[in-house]
């Protein structure tokens, strides 16, 4: 990692730098995080993430789906109904999550408001 170009100003690509930009964005890992139990209709995952408006939610899930994290389907059920899964690259940020859970398990002793 000390070869990191740490420069704002620096325009090279970073991939670090790229992620973080990406899943900083607030909801995205708490989405990634409920859907690593399975497929989720939006109702479903708006109850797993909690707190987050479903125009805020729609507007993560599009992205993540853009990126290639998630995958949507739209069932033809009457009425349709769309459910999010996680790709392979989706599902690669478990260790993310399970890296972050160990961390706040060893550092944060108590809820930090």
């Amino acid at each position: 990692m000390a070869n990191l170009p740490h420069d704002p100003g620096h325009r090279a690509f970073c991939p670090v730098h790229e992620a973080i930009n990406i899943l900083q964005e607030k909801w995205t890992l708490h989405i990634i995080r409920s859907l690593l139990d399975g497929p989720k209709g939006f109702n479903e995952l708006s109850r797993a993430v909690g707190g987050c408006n479903p125009a805020t939610l729609a507007q993560r899930v599009e992205k993540l789906v853009g990126l290639g994290i998630l995958e949507k389907t739209v069932h033809s059920t009457m009425p349709p109904r769309t459910s999010y899964a996680l790709t392979e690259a989706g599902r690669a940020l478990q260790e993310v999550v399970e890296a972050i859970d160990r961390w706040s398990r060893r550092f944060l002793k108590e809820a930090v408001a």
